[in-house]
């Protein structure tokens, strides 16, 4: 017998980077005559485009969906990012980077980094950040792919992108669409429920059309038009953990090459982003309104970029958003997913929007349903999809939690505030041991916790006794070889300006076959 509940027709609710990322990334795992996939759009919902930077499992997601990297950045304005500068988190004035990428290579089976503090407690004066290929090249404005020889310092790096989230939509579309995806350009007047099981049915159109589905993806913004308002799933605001509930953003003109990192500044109601492309800069403020006015903010990121250069022309009027951090009770209910800004929302400090689109769109694939209704996939991919952002959520939480900004009220009270019990354990790891291998790690690993930790000041009581068995001469020897290597290997590096130069020109391979993807 014919199995009547089997998914014959996808419906993507929204257009913008999370819908026609989810359209690329189905029209490629599924044939069109296994499904038929529709997306509705509409011309008055304008999309937030905050998110211009990225993170290294971006470069999987484009070779899934069939995009080489050329063309990518080519078609977005992109630019590589080796990592994010923070600014002021820690002391005012200071800075440091969190690399893609791994420190030098574990010794004797024992973490790199506990040689490291052994050697520091003995007075070697080498910063964290030299063991970091990735740092040394981000700093010298240099640029190189990683390699698999484990022997080549390059094999420890990882890249991701800064691109115009507008155009990687808008280049996402022509995919999607060569694929045989359908696009309606409509606003949604109604969203119908099957009266027996409480599925959702159809899309009622402002034409007046029924859209029919088998599964509905809701890539619908804030709002959730279908998880949200149709299906009453609620939200979990985290903003007790996370109070910024504004940003504003405003482009200005390139006036330098773009260097190959994103930088975050601390700021006194929050933090100043800037994400560096070929033809323009991304700037923002995300701030708490509790401690800043609307105007106020959009005045001080101006103030700060003709401060910083006087070629820094803006370019358009501030814009404005707002959002309360946080996530939906269930991404995935009944015969819908919630993929993007309807699924949750936790500020771009680590650049994890997109990730968490692409994470999302995996996870569904992973566990697609045979039926409208598939409750205990449906548990699954909830339970995964928590477990990713409440880990997101407490890296975030670091970063302002173990600032030292003494006597401004907002960043008083974040370094006083109760946190989650599982930041809790990370920290007390950190602090009595050195580890930074967590419980149920998934983005957000053992050398992207140890970089923020040891950046903003963290100084372990001890570290992994294990690395007191080698001989302390070896020890010093070996840190000095990976120190040094790391600079050589920077030296030898390309120009990032001479590498974007080289990605922006046509393509020699141009109808004929797609050129090699750099991973």
């Amino acid at each position: 017998m014919e199995d009547t509940g089997k998914i014959s027709h996808l419906v993507i609710v929204g257009g913008g980077t999370a819908g026609w990322m989810s359209a690329a990334f189905f029209s490629k795992v599924y044939a069109p005559h296994q499904m038929r996939i529709t997306l509705v759009e509409s011309a008055e919902i304008g999309t937030v485009g905050v998110g211009e930077a990225t993170i290294p499992p971006i470069t999987f997601f484009n070779q899934v969906v069939g995009v080489d990297e050329r063309r990518m950045l080519s078609s977005t304005q992109g630019t590589y990012k080796l990592g994010i500068e923070f600014v002021g988190w820690g002391d005012p004035g200071d800075a440091y980077i969190h690399p893609f990428g791994n420190y030098g290579p574990p010794m004797e089976g024992v973490s790199f980094h506990a040689y490291w503090l052994r050697a520091r407690k003995l007075g070697y004066k080498a910063e964290l950040s030299e063991f970091s290929l990735s740092c040394v090249a981000a700093k010298a404005g240099k640029f190189d792919w990683r390699v698999e020889d484990p022997r080549d310092p390059r094999a420890a790096m990882a890249h991701a992108y800064h691109f115009d989230a507008s155009l990687y939509a808008k280049l996402l579309r022509e995919v999607a669409e060569s694929r045989g995806v359908r696009r309606l350009e409509r606003t949604i007047r109604g969203v119908n429920l099957d009266p027996l099981d409480g599925t959702v049915a159809s899309l009622t159109l402002d034409d007046g059309e029924t859209l029919e589905g088998d599964f509905f993806i809701d890539c619908s913004g804030f709002r959730g038009l279908v998880i949200g308002d149709a299906l009453g799933v609620g939200y979990d605001d985290w903003s007790e953990f996370l109070p910024a509930n504004r940003a504003v953003a405003v482009p200005s003109a390139r006036f330098q090459d773009p260097i190959p990192y994103t930088r975050a500044t601390a700021d006194k109601a929050g933090w100043r982003w800037r994400i560096p492309l070929q033809h323009r800069t991304g700037n923002g403020y995300v701030y708490v309104s509790d401690y800043i006015s609307d105007d106020e903010a959009a005045g001080t990121l101006l103030a700060k970029l003709e401060a910083e250069h006087p070629d820094n022309k803006v370019l358009a009027d501030p814009r404005f958003l707002r959002f309360t951090t946080g996530r939906r009770k269930q991404s995935r209910f009944k015969n819908c997913a919630a993929i993007g800004l309807s699924s949750g929302f936790l500020e771009p400090l680590e650049s994890t929007s997109i990730h968490l689109i692409q994470h999302g769109l995996i996870k569904l694939a992973g566990s697609f349903p045979r039926a409208k209704n598939d409750p205990a996939v449906a548990t699954l991919y909830n339970q995964i999809m928590g477990e990713e952002m409440e880990q997101i959520r407490d890296f975030l939480i670091y970063h302002y939690h173990a600032n030292r900004r003494v006597g401004e009220p907002l960043w008083d009270r974040m370094r006083h505030m109760a946190i989650p019990d599982s930041l809790k354990l990370k920290m007390e790891l950190f602090r009595t041991r050195g580890a930074t291998i967590f419980p149920n790690q998934t983005i957000f690993q053992e050398p992207n916790w140890l970089a923020i930790m040891i950046g903003q000041g963290g100084e372990p009581e001890s570290y992994d006794p294990l690395a007191d068995l080698m001989d302390e001469r070896a020890v010093a020897e070996r840190l000095q070889h990976v120190r040094i290597a790391c600079r050589q290997a920077a030296d030898r590096m390309p120009t990032h300006a001479s590498v974007l130069e080289r990605a922006a020109a046509p393509d020699p391979n141009k109808g004929k076959v797609d050129a090699p993807q750099a991973v």
